[in-house]
């Protein structure tokens, strides 16, 4: 499958994207621990006045998210790298650039579509090795615990897929506890395996999603690094 950049200009017209940018240069800033967790708490600070976060993984030199704006999507992608990028200088000291331009972008058209972009962002890190199993990986919706919105109601492949993608009460880093959450982890991986089961064919491929980000990182993003 081909994933191609839908770069419309969105607004706020409840679409959901698939998104996906790169640290500057492809460095692999967020494998520190400070900073991943800086990371994922700007992410959840936008959460909800900016856009539903429904998916999410931070790998070491880039990101995927699975987001419905509440605002224009483009606005929505630069007060997440725009704010991180403020937080790190406040908060970790750091005059680095940490961002390249721009960001790549697919809207989600259907149920299908929807469930093969969260097996990508699911299977991103047992595909580069980072974890045996998706909900080992701490900086990924698929691990147990974090609070989630759940998917459009047309987006929803079956009524179990409400269970993957829901929300959840415990909400892993609040007040920087350890990455150990109370949740059972083998009981949510039987919830999620029991949601997806898509074989291995029909999932997007690593190199379709270079494709993407190859051919939308020159649009470039205001203000943004």
């Amino acid at each position: 499958m081909v994933l191609k950049p839908a770069r419309e200009h969105a607004t706020n017209n409840a679409q959901t994207y698939f998104v996906t940018s790169k640290t500057w240069e492809g460095r692999a800033l967020f494998r520190a621990e400070p900073w991943a967790r800086l990371f994922i708490k700007t992410l959840l600070a936008h959460r909800g006045p900016s856009f539903l976060l429904h998916e999410f993984v931070l790998m070491p030199d880039h990101f995927h998210l699975l987001i419905t704006p509440l605002t224009a999507l483009e606005r929505a992608v630069q007060l997440i790298k725009g704010g991180f990028s403020f937080r790190a200088k406040k908060e970790l000291g750091s005059n680095a650039e940490v961002w390249q331009r721009g960001f790549a972008d697919h809207r989600i058209r259907d149920a299908a579509d929807c469930d093969k972009h969260v097996h990508y962002i699911h299977l991103n890190p047992v595909k580069r090795n980072l974890c045996s199993r998706p909900h080992e990986y701490p900086y990924s919706s698929a691990y147990p615990g974090w609070k989630l919105d759940p998917v459009p109601q047309g987006l929803k492949p079956r009524a179990s897929m409400e269970a993957a993608c829901g929300t959840a009460e415990a909400v892993p880093f609040q007040n920087d506890p350890p990455l150990e959450r109370i949740l059972d982890p083998e009981a949510a991986l039987v919830v999620r395996a029991k949601a997806r089961t898509l074989p291995p064919e029909a999932l997007p491929n690593d190199e379709a999603a270079k494709s993407v980000l190859s051919r939308s990182e020159s649009a470039a993003e205001s203000g943004q690094r």
